[in-house]
């Protein structure tokens, strides 16, 4: 009678030991898996002073917020979608600049971004940017937040030249952009760390030359 308590007791000792195993692998499953963040979708609207109405549109905002990497939070990975859409009432070259606003145990919420090029806020110390457009490799330390954008045109200057640019150009009543999947990577933080998007536009009309910034809902990234 006992042989048969015992041998009882020892399955239920290895049940509760397979179950705790498995839980203990769900919870390293669910720890190291990617985080979806959908954002949401905005629009804003502006009126020239020749009267001419411009409308922006993101929508389709995602991020794809990986583990960090080798298993130390200094390091980050992201994957970036976004739809723009920007439309002008009257025919104007349009220019548009996407991109992200990425900070470092900083309220990226009060940061703002630079008007053409890559702006840096070196809040503390000093950060930097490696990579192009799409896959970008950002290093910042604590209280640092830093400014890039994702797209790359190759485009010819003044003299025929081959050049790249982060400038995307028409000449029309609407401008569509897109970008899916667009890598970020980010080191050095070891702090919680946020993104958000960024996207300038540039509307010239023949009367009127207008800049507008357009700021996306800020998202952690780790």
């Amino acid at each position: 009678m006992s042989h048969k308590v015992s041998r009882r007791a020892l399955g239920v000792a290895g049940t509760s030991a397979a179950l705790a195993a498995t839980a203990a692998l769900l919870a390293q499953g669910s720890a190291n898996a990617d985080v979806f963040v959908k954002l949401p979708d905005q629009a804003q609207s502006t009126t020239l002073q020749d009267g001419t109405k411009v409308s922006i549109t993101r929508t389709g905002e995602t991020a794809v917020v990986a583990p960090s990497l080798g298993g130390t939070p200094l390091h980050r990975a992201a994957q970036v979608s976004a739809r723009y859409q920007v439309t002008s009432s009257k025919k104007a070259k349009i220019r548009i600049q996407a991109g992200y606003i990425v900070g470092c145990q900083v309220n990226i919420s009060s940061v703002s971004g630079g008007g053409t090029g890559a702006t840096t806020e070196n809040l503390a110390g000093t950060s930097s940017a490696t990579g192009s457009g799409a896959n970008t490799s950002l290093v910042l330390g604590p209280g640092q937040a830093t400014q890039y954008y994702i797209n790359q045109v190759e485009k010819a200057d003044d003299f025929g030249a081959q050049q790249y640019t982060n400038n995307v150009d028409y000449e029309g009543t609407k401008l569509k952009l897109s970008y899916t999947g667009s890598q970020l990577q980010l080191t050095g933080c070891a702090g919680y760390a946020q993104a958000r998007s960024i996207a300038v536009v540039r509307v010239r009309t023949s009367n009127v030359d207008k800049q507008v910034t357009f700021y996306g809902r800020p998202f952690s990234i780790g």
